[in-house]
């Protein structure tokens, strides 16, 4: 072995050496103990050096990977403090139940997943009857983010501890009837027993850092005391290949989030087969982790290994192991030990000696069954290490069997994520391998039973006492409303008076609106501004000084803009949440901040500003987990519109995500066109999300960077603002150039930016062509779609209600022409309730980039092309010549 200190790093080149004998030295006794005994040697006392200088505090680089053993061992691990006994019978009733429910529910074709459960059951009852803390402790209890597919196995729990009847085990995935359970965790359709809605894999572990992030965000601004509330999220292997599901890693290791844990139930398969085939998942995330700055645990033997461990003395077997690829130790599970011994310990001399005095029994239930994620001492042990770790998130890599105690028809199997239940017979075998005292009677019309100890069993009882020993049961959602008082009128004020002659765009109106919502006495601290890294671009700078950016740290630096008014500030308790370049992360923000009404009895006030294609676009799967979490809060798209950004281009021009909030039943959707238009709604919706009744719904907001002046607020369109159309002024309102009395009428209806264009052309209109036209600001195409929509389904109870829109155009027998700044079928989702003749005007098609008036030009929306589009439609039904149009298009040049 040549001399390697000349051949150092570069990057170790720079350090000057104070002492070259001393390296030489060192360098020489490794190159001694290679030589004399081996690299491998070599290599385990370089290992255990780097460990050990790890454990002491040295600044080293962490190893990235350790041997593929528990990280505890067994020597090392604490004394059980539970009846061993008593919770293994919980557990196979849970088991059996869980199984049984699927298998019922499977005759009716509504399908279920048996297999996730089966491996993860131990992983889930430790936390249960020793950590997992309730709602009914001091604190806001523990959150829990149970894995989607695992959910039979919660409701068999509850149904063990009365919380679930044998009627809804049955209604599993029936839930139309009013009394069934969902197929996996869904707030919004069991809002007493889900907290966390978690099956759209990749967004429960991205939910789970923030939600422990904004745990200590309340903690640090003195608005909740979350010292004893911890964070469990339950995720599968497979899960962690979605993008979201390790895109906060890094967050939680830089704030020190030591009050979050994950489980991850390492069974090695995905749904369709192995989740790394001829690779190592398991040590692939203890280096992913571990390389985020993460405390990584990992639980992958069970005791039957201890054994083979002992014997192993010269590391043959911890090497063979860490070799082996995923599907081939899948392959071992399920073959007989004949194989084992040939292909796993006929790989080298040493494990064929090591074989040589192991029992096939000891073969098979070490490579069938032991695993770390299905013993309760251990499990316990890797959940007590996790709470003891400070300074740092833990990830606890448990791996297990898929398929665990439901035979070998599925353990294992790469179809058993797909395999929606046993037969009678394999329901007998269960029964005789849990122990479970039910008679082969019970199965006599050959459905398989539901189980259960009795309600003063001591199973029960057990399971009762240790839950109100950890603060009542869990999974449980409790919500205490708490109704905010709303904000005194002067801060709506300004923006229902208008700007006078200062032009103010509708994004700065809302920005200024919120500043002084947030100086409100009662309710100022409980806004929470949540922006990703674009708080500059929407004027919203003048926040840092005065609300502070939150940092756990603080601020350690001088920040270099600090001899200015608006600087950057960072605060333990600074009150806006920058989550830099991260929609994702910002959403998940959101989120935690919109339900803390529910998981701290806290509610409060998130406004959650981004670039307005880079919200629903990005990030609408976690609008849905938003709604199915019952959050309460406002999005707001800001910059908004096609044509409002000036040179931005294909990727940054917005024309529909007005049609993809459409399809979120919880989301009230506004478009505003005036600052007062956003006072009214922002009013209303304080009232309406956290007022004495709230409702379980949250509101998007679309503003644009385009200054205008603001007018001030005409009077009684406050109802017309709120329910989506008022009549913003008639063609009698001009001051100049008036049409003729008996001059053709046209109805302009406009959202947003486009109401700007729309009064524009409705001047064209009369001065050019003595055309009447009255002017429609549409706050929400949405609103008055879910109204006409609600009356659609009363008429099919026998009640007779008309739409509002229909209301609102009553009387009126000219011809409607809607305009926005997004795609027309934004406004069309009104069209069939509009009784007048309806044509509509949008920016379909990709964005360009242009000035805004080359862009509306191109589209077809600015004012002229509105002249000439109304024109068109007056001609059609003959109320003006057909020649009018092709003049009016010369004199604009379309």
């Amino acid at each position: 072995m040549s001399d390697p200190v000349g051949k150092l790093p570069s990057e170790l080149d720079q350090l000057p050496d104070r002492d070259t004998e001393e390296t030489a030295e060192w360098a020489a006794s490794l190159d001694a103990v290679a030589q004399a005994a081996g690299t491998r040697r070599a290599e385990y006392l370089l290992r255990r050096t780097l460990q050990h200088a790890e454990a002491a505090g040295l600044a080293l680089p962490k190893l990235l990977e350790t041997d593929y053993v528990n990280t505890i061992p067994t020597a090392a691990e604490p004394e059980f403090p539970g009846d061993m006994e008593m919770e293994a019978k919980i557990t196979a009733w849970n088991r059996w139940n869980a199984a049984a429910m699927v298998t019922r529910g499977s005759k009716y074709g509504v399908g279920g997943h048996i297999a996730t459960f089966a491996s993860a059951a131990w992983l889930y009852e430790t936390g249960f009857q020793h950590f997992f803390r309730g709602k009914e402790a001091d604190g806001s209890g523990d959150q829990l983010y149970i894995q989607g597919h695992a959910s039979p196995g919660i409701y068999a729990r509850a149904f063990l501890d009365g919380r679930v009847s044998e009627q809804q085990l049955d209604n599993f995935r029936q839930e139309s009837g009013g009394n069934g359970l969902p197929s996996y965790p869904h707030p919004r359709r069991l809002p007493w027993l889900w907290e966390f809605p978690t099956v759209s894999m990749g967004l429960g572990p991205l939910s789970a850092i923030y939600q422990a992030r904004f745990n200590r965000y309340l903690q640090n601004r003195s608005i909740k005391d979350t010292a004893n509330s911890h964070v469990w999220a339950f995720l599968g292997d497979g899960e962690m290949d979605e993008p979201e599901s390790t895109a906060a890693l890094a967050l939680a290791s830089r704030e020190q989030l030591d009050n979050l844990t994950f489980v991850i139930n390492c069974n090695l398969q995905r749904l369709d087969g192995p989740v790394r085939a001829n690779f190592r998942v398991v040590q692939e995330l203890e280096a992913q982790f571990r390389g985020a700055g993460w405390n990584v645990i990992k639980s992958l033997w069970g005791s039957a290994w201890d054994e083979l461990f002992q014997l192993d003395t010269t590391g043959a077997l911890v090497r063979r192991l860490r070799e082996v690829p995923d599907a081939q130790f899948q392959t071992y599970a399920t073959r007989d030990v004949a194989y084992i011994r040939q292909h796993f310990f006929g790989a080298n001399a040493e494990l064929v000696q090591l074989a040589g005095v192991l029992s096939d029994a000891k073969i098979a239930e070490c490579f069938h069954s032991s695993r770390g994620g299905h013993e309760p001492r251990k499990v316990y042990a890797a959940y007590k290490a996790a709470l003891e770790h400070k300074g740092a998130p833990t990830v606890i890599l448990a791996q297990t069997v898929k398929g665990y105690t439901l035979g070998a028809g599925f353990e294992s199997k790469n179809a058993n994520h797909q395999m929606k239940k046993l037969t009678i017979d394999e329901f007998k075998d269960m029964r005789d391998l849990l122990g479970l005292p039910i008679p082969d009677s019970d199965f006599a019309d050959g459905v398989v039973p539901y189980g259960h100890p009795g309600a003063n069993s001591p199973e029960v009882r057990y399971l009762n006492e240790r839950r109100a020993a950890l603060g009542g049961p869990a999974p449980a959602r409790k919500v205490k409303p708490v109704a905010l008082p709303a904000p005194a009128d002067r801060s709506f004020a300004p923006l229902l008076k208008g700007s006078g002659k200062q032009e103010m765009a509708t994004t700065m109106a809302f920005v200024r609106l919120v500043k002084d919502l947030m100086r409100d006495k009662e309710t100022g601290k409980r806004w929470v501004p949540i922006v990703p890294d674009e708080a500059r671009t929407f004027g919203m700078e003048s926040l840092f000084p005065s609300a502070g950016i939150y940092s756990p740290l603080g601020q350690t630096y001088e920040p270099v803009d600090r001899d200015q008014l608006m600087y950057y500030k960072e605060a333990k308790d600074g009150q806006i949440l920058n989550e830099g370049i991260t929609e994702a992360g910002a959403m998940a923000d959101f989120i935690a901040a919109c339900t803390s009404y529910a998981t701290h009895g806290e509610p409060m006030i998130p406004f959650y500003i981004f670039y307005s294609m880079f919200g629903w676009q990005r990030t609408a799967d976690q609008m849905w987990q938003l709604a199915d979490q019952l959050g309460k809060g406002f999005i707001v798209g800001a910059t908004a519109g096609r044509t409002t950004l000036t040179g931005e281009g294909l990727q940054h021009a917005d024309g529909h995500s007005h049609l993809i909030a459409s399809t979120n039943p919880a989301s009230l959707n506004y478009d505003p066109a005036f600052a007062f238009e956003i006072a009214v709604i922002v009013k209303d919706g304080l009232r309406r999300m956290y007022g004495e009744k709230p409702e379980d719904v949250f509101y998007y907001l679309t503003v644009y960077n385009e200054p205008k002046v603001q007018p001030a607020m005409p009077e009684g369109v406050e109802e017309g603002i709120l329910k989506g159309l008022y009549r913003f002024n008639t063609a009698a309102d001009l001051a100049e150039a008036a049409p003729a009395a008996d001059a053709p009428k046209i109805q302009l209806m406009a959202s947003g930016t486009a109401i700007h264009w729309v009064l524009e052309a409705q001047k064209l209109l009369a001065a050019d062509w003595n055309v009447a036209a009255d002017v429609w600001s549409a706050t929400s195409w949405g609103e008055l779609r879910r109204d006409a929509l609600e009356c659609d389904e009363a008429l099919l109870r026998g009640e007779l209600r008309t739409p509002y829109v229909t209301r609102a155009l009553e009387g009126v027998t000219s011809p409607v022409l809607a305009v926005s700044d997004w795609m027309r079928q934004v406004p069309d989702q009104i069209s069939q309730w509009v009784e007048q003749d309806w044509t509509s005007l949008g920016t379909d098609g990709f964005g360009l980039s242009d000035t805004r008036e080359g862009a509306r030009r191109h589209f077809g929306v600015d004012a002229q092309s509105i002249v000439v589009a109304a024109l068109a439609q007056l001609a059609r039904r003959g109320e003006a010549p057909a020649s009018i149009v092709k003049e009016a298009r010369e004199r604009y040049g379309l």
